[in-house]
């Protein structure tokens, strides 16, 4: 009899998570994140960007709720544009304000439901997000934003050890340089043995930073003046 019961939930289990509305779902996304007051992260940051030449650098991310996010970078530099505060997920949801939820359903392939996030303060900077949920995890796996003032850019993220608190392993952001501008006075070695350009990157290419976790601490509390 057990057996047959537990035939049943796992057959029923997809129906389940079909059934969710767009909303549950994403309160269920939004719960796991409201777990996480700060946080500071350690990891490995990965600059792809072809006509950059940057190294693998340690890295040090905090992180205080409502959106509050400082990189700390042993290299000095990130390519991470500014605005893009959002290499935190839970921040899309702040960012977009009040917003209308559109549900486009299951990805065949991928089992992920799509779900966009229509603001509807018309003077809100985000114009539309739209989010590739695990229905099962009830977290974002991929998100592209679009912006008024910093372009488009995408997040992808993977999960593992801090999944409860909807915190990824690894995150994968990549934008367009033509909607980013270098902080005044940086200057790049350009791959191809260009010389230096500063203060300047080639238009319509894409950027791609990864940042691979190696640890979090968790609401443990983090003073403001770590944000000045």
């Amino acid at each position: 009899m057990m057996q047959k019961t537990l035939l049943l939930i796992l057959l029923a289990s997809p129906l389940l998570l079909e059934a969710q509305s767009a909303d549950e779902l994403l309160a269920r996304v939004r719960a796991r994140l409201e777990k996480v007051s700060d946080y500071q992260a350690s990891g490995k940051m990965k600059t792809n960007v072809a006509f950059v030449k940057a190294p693998i650098a340690t890295v040090k991310v905090f992180y205080k709720r409502p959106n509050k996010l400082r990189i700390n970078n042993e290299s000095g530099f990130s390519l991470i544009p500014k605005g893009s505060f959002n290499i935190n997920v839970g921040n899309i949801f702040l960012s977009s304000g009040d917003f209308d939820v559109i549900d486009m359903g299951l990805e065949q392939k991928t089992g992920l439901r799509v779900i966009k996030l229509l603001p509807r303060d018309d003077e809100s900077d985000v114009v539309l997000s739209t989010l590739h949920v695990d229905p099962r995890l009830a977290v974002v796996r991929k998100a592209r934003v679009t912006t008024r003032e910093n372009g488009t850019y995408e997040l992808e993220l993977s999960y593992g050890r801090y999944v409860d608190y909807g915190l990824a392993d690894k995150v994968i952001f990549s934008f367009n340089t033509k909607d980013y501008k270098l902080p005044k006075g940086v200057v790049f070695d350009y791959d191809g043995g260009q010389k230096k350009n500063e203060n300047k990157l080639p238009a319509n290419r894409k950027g791609r930073v990864e940042i691979q976790y190696s640890s979090y601490l968790i609401n443990k509390g983090i003073p403001d003046s770590v944000f000045l």
